[in-house]
């Protein structure tokens, strides 16, 4: 028994989780960065995680072609900067109002955020519409405050 489209969606809007914006840095495409929902750990002994990236969203290639990510994890404050690299502008104008820096691997990294990991590609997937890729982190850097939450199409807070 197949479900539709609309179903499926219905059913992932309930997962409640944190929000983060993938970021990374190549000579060939510059500074490019897109929010996700799909972040995860994936191994603590050879300290992985793994983002999931639309097949058609340009940060993607940046990634590929540098070898090298950072994920954001967003705080409570943050929801602009969500919006703002959920797409409807350009790279350019979605770093042009966030406080960044590069990290020691030379990735951005938000410097108001609760954690950023950076991140190089161990593997990647492709799967449906979507690559999963996993990322051997390479460094952390971690603050004090409240996670930004996203469930059932819209953000939260924890209460």
């Amino acid at each position: 028994m197949a479900i539709t489209n609309k179903e499926f969606k219905q059913a992932l809007k309930l997962w409640a989780s944190g929000v983060a914006v993938v970021t990374t840095k190549t000579e060939k495409f510059g500074l490019q960065g897109m929010t996700v929902t799909s972040f995860t750990s994936v191994s603590l002994d050879s300290q992985q995680i793994l983002v999931c990236i639309n097949k058609d969203a340009d940060t993607g290639e940046g990634i590929f072609d540098g070898g090298s990510f950072a994920v954001n994890l967003l705080s409570r404050e943050q929801e602009t900067i969500s919006n703002q690299f959920a797409g409807g502008c350009s790279q350019e104008e979605r770093f042009e109002q966030v406080a960044w820096v590069e990290g020691k691997t030379g990735m951005p990294i938000f410097t108001e955020s609760l954690a950023s990991l950076e991140c190089t590609v161990a593997d990647k997937i492709f799967s449906g519409t979507h690559w999963v890729i996993i990322g051997n982190v390479q460094n952390v850097t971690c603050a004090e405050g409240e996670p930004l939450l996203y469930f059932n199409t819209a953000y939260k807070a924890l209460a």
